[in-house]
C-alpha cells in the first residue's frame, strides 16, 4: 500500500498562556498530515492525554489499529503529535471514524474539528461519516456537524 503524505497548516489560538494572560492569547501553528508515519508511543501518549479509552497497554494492538486503517490524519505542534483521526473507508459510500483524539492541553482550539473537516474533504459529500461516540463526547459531535442516529446496532468486543 502506498501512502500519500499531504501537509497543511492551521493556526488555532494557543491553549495555554503564561500566568496573567488570556487562555487564547498567542497563536500556534498546527500542521496536519495525511497518512504520515506515526510512532506507536506518540499515538499512545495522545490517547492517554486526550481522555479517550483505548488499549494503550497493548502497543502491538495500537500499532495494528493504525497500520490497518486506510485514512489517517495527524495534527502536529512542531515535532509533537497532538491529535489523531483514524478512519476505515471505501471512499464511495461509508467511512467509519474509529478514533478522534486530541491531547487535552490542545482541546478547545479547533484541532478535532479540523481533523474531521480534512476527512470530509477527502471522502466528499456522497460518503457517510459514521462514528461511535464515547459517552463523555456525546455533546461534542453535534457541535462539529454530526447528527445522532438511532438505527444502528453493535456486537461489542470481548
Amino acid at each position: 500500500m502506498t501512502c500519500k503524505l499531504s501537509l497543511s497548516t492551521y493556526t488555532p489560538w494557543q491553549h495555554q498562556a503564561a500566568p496573567g494572560q488570556s487562555r487564547y492569547a498567542l497563536p500556534m501553528k498546527i500542521v496536519y498530515k495525511r497518512d504520515a508515519p506515526l510512532a506507536t508511543a506518540d499515538i499512545i501518549r495522545v490517547f492517554e492525554t486526550s481522555g479517550i479509552v483505548r488499549p494503550t497497554q497493548d502497543q502491538t494492538r495500537i500499532s495494528q489499529m493504525f497500520t490497518n486503517s486506510n485514512l489517517v490524519f495527524s495534527a502536529w505542534d512542531g515535532e509533537k503529535l497532538v491529535g489523531v483521526c483514524r478512519c476505515l473507508t471505501d471512499f464511495n459510500y461509508a467511512c467509519y471514524l474509529s478514533d478522534l483524539a486530541v491531547d487535552k492541553r490542545y482541546q478547545s482550539s479547533g484541532i478535532g474539528k479540523e481533523l474531521v473537516r480534512k476527512v470530509r474533504d477527502i471522502i466528499g459529500e456522497r460518503v457517510a461519516l459514521i462514528l461511535l461516540s464515547a459517552p463523555t463526547a456525546m455533546d461534542y459531535y453535534p457541535k462539529i456537524g454530526f447528527e445522532p442516529i438511532h438505527n444502528g446496532f453493535i456486537i461489542k468486543r470481548k
